[in-house]
């Protein structure tokens, strides 16, 4: 399990099934990594994971709670609708769109990643 902190809110997502998702975790299993997220689109928060994955690129029609890996670097939570080429890394559990979308407001946040222990 994922374990996405946000201020002090703690949210957890289930990991997809692809390499892209094995690579995040074997990166996490050596300790936390914090990113710095922007708002994009008025339908996203994105940032740099400071190191690249693989990935996995299909055509997806994203959702909130969506949790995305962008050109190999960049990690993003949906809490909108899109439709784009993008690897699935995790979805979000338990929160509503209306939840995230509250957690994630602000111009930029920043997150804390780990793994459920």
């Amino acid at each position: 399990m994922l374990v996405i902190q946000v201020g002090e809110h703690t949210l957890t997502a289930t990991f997809a099934d692809n390499s892209s998702a094995t690579a995040l975790k074997q990166r996490l299993a050596q300790g936390p990594v914090s990113i710095d997220m922007r708002d994009y689109g008025a339908m996203e928060k994105v940032g740099d994971l400071g190191f690249s994955l693989p990935r996995n690129d299909e055509q997806i029609d994203t959702e909130a709670g969506d949790v995305i890996l962008y050109l190999g670097k960049a990690f993003v939570i949906y809490y909108d609708h899109n439709s784009w080429s993008l690897t699935r890394l995790a979805r979000v559990n338990n929160v509503s769109a209306k939840e995230l979308k509250q957690i994630l407001s602000g111009a930029k946040v920043s997150v804390t990643l780990s793994l459920a222990e």
